[in-house]
């Protein structure tokens, strides 16, 4: 219990915080996609004149600095989702060129720096994944996000579900807290939106309402255990052959005629994928653990197959953990972003086996 003229300093969840990151988050590698995209296909242009050149690192500063204005400056809700999707926007425009930053000849193509991006997306992808747990319910903590909550009455905008929810989040702490000072105001605040002429407003029906209402029965029709079952079967056993195939060839040119080996690996090298005997040694460490949880990858479709899906969800979850947070970044390496959309479908089976798990195999 705190002393009770002592300042507290805890640092307090901010109500809706995961969804502020989740904005950033998205905003970040959208943005970082999205330049390389666009600079690839129109050739990497470069905006200004012989003397001046404007990267887009600097738009990039630009947006962050509004972002970190707007929550300073504004205290309405929207400023957060719009200084998140700007703080988003524009690290991933800063980032995208790190190349230059730590090289002496500013290479914007140098081969680190597509890991040290990737890298960076997935620190603030845990970062997200522990924001996301519950916050502290003590008596302070829910309090501070009640009162965030109630700028809704300001802004005339709170609705009968909103009220209910803030009703009960009160009742639950007014009896918890241990100033006098705090229960009168919990209780007061209570009250007064238990207020009859407190003004409600007709929650709004946007497009997004929609969309979900009417795939709603669909969802519940569609997405039952069966179909998911066999895409995540399917989808396992086919990335884990495809992983296998460099693997095993590989291994068949080991024991072969004498520079077989080389005669593999020649024609990444002279398509510029490798660029030298470093780059060589780590592509043969990625296709080696490519190769192992390939065959991870297969196993725990095939637990699917036999029934034991609570063993094959664990084993596949791991070995996708494991591909994204440390072979990825060899690939990154070596292929540059070229394995953006071989990421992304292992995000989406991770969300996919997360989803099974949480539905059919939890009480």
């Amino acid at each position: 219990m705190e002393a009770p003229n002592r300042r507290i300093r805890t640092p307090v969840k901010r109500e809706g915080a995961e969804r502020y990151l989740q904005l950033s988050l998205v905003s970040f590698a959208g943005s970082v996609i999205a330049t390389r995209t666009f600079l690839q296909l129109t050739g990497y242009p470069q905006l200004g004149t012989s003397e001046l050149h404007i990267a887009h690192v600097l738009w990039g500063g630009l947006l962050l600095f509004i972002a970190s204005l707007l929550p300073l400056l504004l205290a309405n809700r929207w400023a957060y989702n719009t200084g998140a999707i700007l703080s988003g926007v524009g690290v991933g425009l800063f980032i995208d060129e790190v190349g230059k930053f730590i090289t002496q000849t500013n290479d914007y193509f140098y081969p680190p720096a597509a890991p040290i991006i990737y890298a960076f997306f997935l620190l603030i992808v845990f970062l997200y994944l522990r924001i996301r747990r519950p916050p502290d319910r003590n008596p302070r903590a829910e309090l501070y996000r009640i009162l965030e909550g109630l700028t809704e009455v300001l802004d005339r905008d709170l609705d009968p579900f909103e009220r209910t929810v803030l009703e009960k989040r009160l009742e639950t702490i007014v009896h918890r807290v241990d100033d006098v000072n705090l229960q009168r105001l919990t209780q007061a605040l209570k009250d007064y939106l238990h207020e009859e002429h407190i003004h409600l407003s007709t929650p709004e029906i946007t497009w997004m309402h929609r969309v979900r209402t009417r795939a709603e029965p669909i969802h519940v029709r569609v997405v039952n255990r069966k179909p998911i079952r066999w895409f995540l079967i399917l989808t396992l056993g086919g990335m884990g052959v495809l992983a296998l195939i460099e693997f095993i060839l590989l291994v068949m040119a080991i024991p072969a005629q004498e520079g077989a080996l080389e005669t593999l690996i020649s024609p990444l090298v002279t398509s510029g994928e490798l660029r030298s005997a470093q780059d060589a040694l780590w592509f043969l460490v990625r296709i080696l653990l490519e190769g192992v949880t390939g065959a991870m990858l297969i196993f725990s479709g095939g637990l699917f197959v036999v029934g034991k899906e609570r063993q094959g969800v664990q084993l596949a979850t791991i070995t996708l953990i494991i591909w994204l947070t440390v072979i990825n970044l060899l690939v990154f390496y070596l292929d540059q972003f070229g394995a953006t959309a071989t990421t992304l479908v292992q995000f989406i089976v991770l969300t996919v086996l997360t989803y099974y798990r949480r539905r059919f195999l939890t009480p």
